[in-house]
């Protein structure tokens, strides 16, 4: 990987997609530490060293902890990869997109489109949400100065907070959109990547700080081990895949002869990624923010602050990962449909040795699916565990840098980089055959 890089940067073209890229990535690192206008900044640093906020945990690890910091890209990405897989999830329901999708790069530039408008939706309505909760005091739920973090609490300046906020998740995706046009990766992702791995550094420091044996470098080092040892595990299974021979047979039109070729359906064994972690830690967090925002002290309140706010309760952790296997499983049935597939390979002459064309090869296809999908989705389950187990061995769960989702967006967006850059080399560097 090192060596792709270092040759990368050998290329003066590839290089310019490297700095370019590079330099997206320090701006937008800097917006995350602008504060947006109207916030009380000394009263939010206070709450975030009295009392990190944990129920917003998820939002606050992709906007690169500019949620609670209450900064111009406070809501990071998060409105425009919710955006995109409610358009996912829509695709499969109204005929309209679904035809969109059939339509080619026409199709999918429309869909983008779509997908712009309900980002900045999305983000009017996060953003309401976000400096509704910080303005009542609950964003940082039993802070001495929470409700000192929005001091005026007119409606120009609540409005003002809202647009801000909602320009900054704008600017995020121009900035993505920069990145994937001019630079190197998809844009969204890098600046997924940038967010997550920003703090790394903090989180290990924070660690070793918090540490009792051998002055923290004990908790240090092991959670380093820990580290490489998952970021390994993440890199061979991402690295899955089950591979289907399909041979397509000749055909002849006119006076030439088409087909004939042999090649393969790659089915990974995560073949979600990290949607089914999003999913449940989102449905998780709702019935501890409706207790929040109510402040309800009723005996079902009472269950859900005893069993679905702290992570480490066993209640918790098995609805967790029970959620995440059936949301990898439901994901999976939505993006690949095995009779779509079927019938396309049908309709230009491939076929799977010894299973016959049309239905028989689409129930093969859902066979195999679902037979890999079980080891990837509890791989899937047993990633997320990880904080959790943290919390209980090393009482970390906050700083805990390794956790499943933080690693899997990390170690798949990393790899996903790294063969852009090594496909692009070998374009620039192939000779041919004549020299």
């Amino acid at each position: 990987m090192l060596s792709a890089f270092a040759r990368a940067f050998q290329t003066p073209d590839l290089r310019k997609k490297l700095l370019f890229t590079l330099g997206i990535m320090v701006l937008f690192r800097a917006g995350a530490h602008i504060p947006v206008p109207g916030v009380n900044f000394v009263a939010v640093n206070q709450c975030l060293q009295d009392k990190p906020g944990g129920l917003f945990a998820l939002v606050n690890l992709f906007s690169g902890n500019a949620l609670l910091q209450l900064t111009i890209f406070a809501l990071g990405i998060m409105p425009y990869i919710t955006a995109s897989i409610i358009l996912q999830l829509l695709t499969v329901v109204i005929p309209r997109l679904e035809a969109l999708k059939k339509e080619g790069q026409a199709g999918t530039a429309k869909i983008t489109q779509y997908t712009r408008y309900l980002t900045i939706a999305l983000a009017v309505l996060q953003g309401t949400g976000i400096v509704a909760t910080a303005s009542s005091g609950a964003l940082f739920s039993g802070c001495a100065y929470a409700d000192q973090v929005v001091p005026d609490q007119s409606v120009f300046r609540i409005a003002t907070m809202v647009i801000t906020m909602t320009a900054g998740t704008t600017v995020i995706m121009w900035l993505g959109e920069l990145i994937t046009d001019r630079g190197i990766g998809n844009g969204m992702s890098i600046l997924i990547f940038t967010s997550i791995a920003a703090g790394f550094p903090g989180s290990m420091w924070a660690i070793k700080q918090s540490g009792t044996i051998g002055g923290g470098w004990v908790e240090f080092f092991a959670v380093i081990a820990v580290g490489i040892v998952v970021v390994g595990l993440v890199i061979f299974v991402e690295q899955a895949q089950r591979r289907i021979p399909v041979q397509y047979a000749k055909r002849m039109i006119g006076r030439k002869a088409f087909g004939g070729t042999s090649t393969y359906i790659p089915l990974k064994v995560n073949q979600a990624g990290v949607i089914p972690v999003i999913f449940a830690s989102s449905l998780l967090y709702i019935p501890a923010l409706v207790v929040q925002l109510t402040n309800s002290q009723a005996g079902w309140a009472t269950w859900i602050r005893t069993n679905f706010v702290k992570g480490d309760h066993p209640v918790y952790m098995i609805t967790y990962f029970v959620l995440i296997v059936f949301f990898a499983f439901f994901y999976v049935a939505i993006s690949f449909n095995p009779e779509e597939v079927a019938d396309n390979m049908k309709k230009y002459g491939g076929f799977i040795p010894g299973i016959r064309a049309g239905r028989p090869t689409a129930e093969y296809l859902n066979y195999v699916l679902t037979r890999i999908t079980w080891p990837g989705s509890l791989y899937l389950g047993l990633i997320a565990l990880i904080p959790m187990i943290a919390l209980v061995a090393f009482g970390q769960q906050t700083n805990f840098p390794f956790g499943g989702t933080s690693v899997l967006i990390v170690v798949g967006v990393g790899l996903e980089t790294v063969k852009q850059i090594e496909s692009q080399l070998q374009q620039r560097n192939y000779e041919g055959f004549l020299r």
